[in-house]
């Protein structure tokens, strides 16, 4: 038990320690604007491996909870004057809402026949926030109030790093801390095999549930400060594409490791970035990375680094 807080403090303190010193390395603002983007990211991807890496729960609709969240603070403070941070809270409970009335049916199903109805629900949602243009703007997207707490309003590269950094703290802190708790070794056993887990008195599709509703928070946390740090938002955060991109920060950073959601969020925000000097071949570079990526790390960069690490140290 001493060790495994031992672990959790070091990965906050060695996070922390990044997030406090990266900006010293910044030569511009424009680094400032895309590690918050990772920071952003890395929170959503962190919700999305609770429920895949933790639970066992496949789900291509992700970034459907991503939108809400995003549209969340942009059309309510725009039609009834809500504040802004009201509107996060208030989408983070609507898409824990939904993510419970969806999640009781859907959940139900395994494999890909569940991977189906959670990319079902995405393209639901991204087609109503693309058709409501009344409320949404439609395919044009719709600006999105600065965030302003007591008269002071968020806004700047600057301060947003600082504002999803501590958030995505966070964000680490609640997941790491989940581990320990009766709630994430029913997470660990449903994952190992339900069968099992129903055997040992595990409530099977209530826990399936929870992750479900967790990894939503998640989501459209993200989409909320997203929104408020580009303030502008369209119907692509809500899309399939996004979906995939989110699956693919987990698995590429790692199934069931935190730490590997930040790196993987870190890969795929920060690559695309560094590969602009090959122009025209950008995407065919960055898709040979991941696929090599997944050849020769299946079990993800940050498990397949900890086993070489332990090796070296045998």
């Amino acid at each position: 038990m001493m060790a495994q807080l031992n672990h959790r403090y070091v990965i906050l303190i060695v996070l922390a320690a990044v997030i406090a010193l990266l900006p010293l390395a910044f030569p511009s603002s424009y680094y400032l604007r895309v590690a918050a983007l990772v920071w952003v990211s890395a929170f959503a991807a962190i919700g999305l491996n609770i429920l895949m890496g933790k639970a066992g729960q496949v789900s291509l609709g992700h970034a459907g909870f991503f939108g809400i969240g995003a549209y969340a603070v942009a059309i309510l403070p725009a039609q009834f004057g809500l504040p802004s941070l009201a509107a996060l809270l208030i989408g983070a409970a609507l898409s824990a809402l939904l993510a419970f009335l969806v999640g009781r049916p859907i959940l139900r199903l395994k494999g890909h026949y569940l991977a189906i109805a959670t990319l079902g629900f995405g393209v639901l949602v991204a087609m109503v926030i693309t058709t409501e243009s009344q409320w949404t703007g439609g395919p044009d997207g719709m600006a999105v109030a600065k965030l302003s707490l007591f008269g002071w309003r968020a806004s700047g590269s600057a301060t947003w790093y600082w504002i999803t950094g501590g958030l995505l703290l966070i964000g680490t802190w609640i997941a790491l801390n989940l581990d320990d708790t009766p709630t994430g070794r029913a997470f660990r056993a449903l994952h190992d095999s339900e069968i099992a887990a129903r055997v040992t008195g595990v409530d099977v599709n209530r826990f399936k549930l929870q992750a479900f509703v967790i990894a939503a928070v998640y989501g459209s946390i993200a989409g909320s400060a997203l929104a408020m740090m580009n303030g502008f938002i369209n119907p692509d955060q809500a899309g399939f594409l996004h979906s995939v991109e989110l699956v693919t920060m987990v698995v590429l950073g790692g199934l069931g490791s935190v730490v590997g959601s930040i790196v993987g969020a870190a890969v795929l925000i920060v690559l695309p970035q560094m590969l602009t000097v090959f122009q025209d071949y950008e995407n065919l570079m960055l898709g040979a990375i991941i696929i090599l990526s997944m050849i020769f790390m299946r079990d993800g960069m940050v498990p397949m680094a900890w086993k070489l690490l332990t090796r070296t140290r045998e």
